[in-house]
C-alpha cells in the first residue's frame, strides 16, 4: 500500500524528537522499513538526543514556577511580577547557553567515530532484514544474469575482477543480487538460499581505512554476521541459521573473493 504522501526529513527528525502522533510514528516506520539509509540516520539522531539529554541530566533542577517564568505569566500576582518573569526566562537562556558552550564541545570529543569496521555488521544486518524477507523483489538482478551482475556492481565498485561466490558445494545457490548504499558509498549484496529456504547473504562494500582484520563475529536479535576487511574492501556474511554453517559460508567467500 503506498504511502499517503512522502517521507521528508522534517518527517525523520519529528519521529527522532518524538513529536508525531500515533498514525504519523506508523508511516515513518513503514518508510524506514523500506530504507535502511533513512533508518540508519534516525538511529543516530536519536543517539545524539540522548547524549545531550544524559550530559545536561544534572543540570535538569526543575521548579513548580519555572514553566510560569518562561510563558510571561507571574508565579505569584504582584505588580513587578512579570517584569521578574522576563528576567528570569532570560537568565535561564543565558545559562542553558553556557552549559550547552561548557559541555558541547566535550560531548562531541567523547563521541568516536563511526569506522568503517564498525558500521559493516550493522550494514550488513539491515539490508538481510530488509531483502531476505522478500518474496518477489529479494534482489534486483537475478541469478540468471549472473555475469551482468559481476560486471555491474563491479564497476559500481570500481572492482576489476569482482567475482561473485559459488556456495554450491556447501548448499547453497545464488538467488541474486543488488546494489546498496553502504557507509554513503554503493555496496553489492549478494543473496543465497539452501533447499529449506534459508537466506544467507553477503554484503560487499569500500573501505576508507584501508586496513586489513582477521574475521569477527557480531549478532543482534538472532542474525548473525561473520565479517572482515581486506584491503580497500569490507565482507560481510549475515543470516539466520547456526554460527558454524555461517562461519563455512564465511570461509568459503574468503577464498573466492579477490585480494
Amino acid at each position: 500500500m503506498s504511502e499517503s504522501r512522502p517521507v521528508t526529513e522534517t518527517d525523520l527528525h519529528a519521529y527522532a524528537d518524538g513529536l508525531l502522533d500515533e498514525a504519523g510514528r506508523a508511516r515513518v516506520e513503514s518508510h524506514l522499513a523500506r530504507d535502511p539509509e533513512a533508518a540508519r540516520l534516525v538511529a543516530d539522531w536519536q543517539a545524539q538526543n540522548d547524549s545531550l539529554r544524559d550530559a545536561f541530566a544534572a543540570h535538569a533542577a526543575a521548579r513548580p514556577s519555572d514553566i510560569a517564568l518562561v510563558a510571561g505569566r507571574p508565579a505569584v500576582a504582584k505588580p513587578a511580577a512579570p517584569r521578574l518573569a522576563l528576567a528570569a526566562a532570560a537568565m535561564l537562556l543565558f545559562v542553558l547557553g553556557g552549559l550547552a558552550g561548557h559541555f558541547g564541545p566535550m560531548l562531541l570529543e567523547k563521541t568516536p567515530a563511526v569506522t568503517a569496521m564498525d558500521a559493516l555488521p550493522r550494514e550488513a544486518r539491515n539490508a538481510y532484514l530488509v531483502y531476505a524477507g522478500e518474496v518477489r523483489h529479494p534482489v534486483e538482478v537475478f541469478a540468471d544474469q549472473e555475469a551482468h551482475l559481476a560486471r555491474w556492481l563491479g564497476k559500481r565498485l570500481a572492482i576489476d575482477d569482482l567475482k561473485v561466490p559459488d556456495l554450491t558445494a556447501i548448499g547453497f545457490r545464488l538467488v541474486g543480487g543488488r546494489l546498496l548504499p553502504v557507509t554513503d558509498k554503493p555496496g553489492a549484496l549478494f543473496m543465497y538460499e539452501d533447499e529449506a529456504g534459508r537466506r544467507v547473504t553477503v554484503l560487499v562494500a569500500r573501505n576508507g581505512e584501508n586496513r586489513t582484520t582477521s574475521f569477527r563475529f557480531a549478532a543482534a536479535n538472532g542474525v548473525e554476521t561473520f565479517y572482515w576487511i581486506d584491503g580497500d574492501l569490507g565482507y560481510a556474511v549475515t543470516g539466520d541459521i547456526s554460527r558454524e554453517r555461517l562461519q563455512q559460508i564465511a570461509e568459503e567467500c574468503y577464498r573466492q573473493f579477490p585480494t
